[in-house]
């Protein structure tokens, strides 16, 4: 592992107030050594972020941004009101984004530089759904999203790619070792051919799908493996630190 880890758990549509709870919860447990080799990130719903960002100790962020600055878009949040409100990074590009909203990869670009507009990280996602995977096509479909969603400007700094196989979300279902190492691989790969190796050789590549406790230090331990994007297992400050945990050593 040469690039710091990142483990960072998107709450999705849940929390009220009272989940700060949880977050102080986490914070309590992530010591100055675990803190040396991971960095954490809790993405919670957007009317948590400037509650949850008053702490110092884990980083907050928001679960989708606005391509625009500001306008008529009567529900939307920008890049820039996230940061405001004391947010660090974006995610863009969820699968339940694409699929319940309809987002594209351009789609997800333009909102990818918002985030750089706004001095915001952005985490990208892609990953394939339960008929590609079954059709053979991952590395053709999750390369193609890479290109299509990532800028052109992007940078170590300002972006993390999560690869999520759509069919692991939520389902219980995870894939080997030997299918995360392959298609993290071919991330890499298509980072470096795009970025250049100085770029695309620190770009940290998250693997996102039914991460847990249990599974955690064998799937974090693969090669390409940036650390993890996590859902329901970060609504629970014993889960969630316990992935983070697969760090410790």
């Amino acid at each position: 592992m040469t690039n710091r880890p990142l483990v960072a758990g998107n709450w999705k549509m849940n929390g009220l107030k009272a989940a700060a709870a949880e977050l102080d919860a986490m914070g309590a447990g992530y010591d100055s050594a675990l803190s040396e080799k991971v960095e954490l990130l809790i993405c919670p719903p957007a009317l948590l972020v400037a509650q949850l960002a008053s702490q110092d100790k884990i980083a907050i962020g928001a679960q989708t941004c606005h391509a625009k600055e500001n306008g008529a878009h009567t529900g939307d949040i920008s890049a820039e009101m996230i940061r405001d409100a004391g947010g660090a990074y974006v995610i863009v590009g969820h699968s339940e984004r694409r699929e319940d909203h309809s987002e594209t990869d351009a789609d997800v670009c333009e909102k990818a530089e918002a985030a750089y507009r706004a001095g915001l990280v952005a985490i990208v996602c892609v990953g394939e759904v339960e008929s590609e995977r079954r059709a053979g096509t991952t590395l053709d479909v999750v390369t193609k999203q890479v290109l299509g969603s990532v800028p052109a400007g992007a940078l170590a700094e300002n972006t993390v790619i999560a690869y999520e196989p759509v069919w692991a979300i939520g389902t219980g279902l995870t894939p080997t070792p030997a299918d995360v190492a392959e298609v993290h691989a071919s991330i890499r790969a298509t980072l470096v051919k795009q970025f250049g190796a100085e770029v695309g050789s620190k770009m940290r590549v998250l693997y996102g799908g039914s991460v847990k406790p249990g599974n955690a230090k064998e799937l974090l331990a693969v090669e390409n493996v940036d650390g993890a994007l996590v859902g329901g297992a970060s609504l629970k400050a014993a889960d969630f630190l316990g992935i983070a945990e697969a760090y410790r050593g």
